[in-house]
């Protein structure tokens, strides 16, 4: 059985992982992994007020807060989902943001940025805020928080942008011509951007 969402209307932040691990389709909860430090970070970086386990992710909407996959089956590795997963799940995506009106649409992963955009001009590869918008939503990219993770291999290393996710949630103003986020000026004429990427 796929892994539900844990959704709820106009959230803070709409979570958005690639895909469920096995470990969280057999327990039933995301982020389940025992080498996977999501719900630690949430806490540390002070984005939950309590520490919340992958059995509690249920109580997400309580913080405002939602969580959902790209694509909906595990897999051992996001590397044996098929092209045309893909590309049902920008299109499944693209509806729950529009339902939902999330502040924040956050990636879990920076792979998921160039799935979604394609090569944007505008946002670079990298982790942390970036100029696209989803049906108004901003946009932000975390390092994907699995202990395996290479290029982001410590605790301190992750927690450093879920913080600067905390401080552009903060610092973000409501219809305002212009957003200041981690020192970097938006502006909203600017971000419109196609989920599904540029056109080849």
């Amino acid at each position: 059985m796929p892994l539900r969402d844990v959704l709820t209307p106009h959230p803070r932040v709409l979570f958005v992982g690639i895909n469920p691990s096995l470990r969280s389709e057999a327990v039933g909860h995301h982020f389940a992994g025992p080498g996977n430090p999501f719900w630690r970070l949430l806490h540390a970086a002070g984005i939950t007020p309590k520490p919340l386990t992958y059995a509690e992710d249920r109580r997400l909407p309580e913080f405002q807060l939602a969580l959902t996959n790209l694509c909906p089956r595990a897999t051992r590795s996001a590397s044996e989902l098929r092209p045309e997963e893909f590309k049902l799940g920008k299109r499944r995506l693209e509806q729950k943001i529009r339902r939902l009106k999330p502040e924040w649409v956050t990636l879990v992963g920076v792979t998921l940025y160039p799935q979604l955009f394609g090569r944007s001009r505008l946002g670079g590869g990298g982790p942390g805020p970036k100029p696209d918008r989803i049906h108004g939503a901003q946009v932000f990219v975390l390092p994907n928080p699995s202990g395996l993770n290479a290029s982001f291999p410590s605790f301190a290393s992750k927690l450093e942008w879920f913080e600067r996710l905390r401080d552009a949630i903060a610092s973000s103003v409501s219809n305002s011509p212009t957003l200041r986020l981690v020192g970097l000026d938006i502006k909203t004429s600017k971000t419109h951007a196609r989920l599904l990427g540029p056109k080849p």
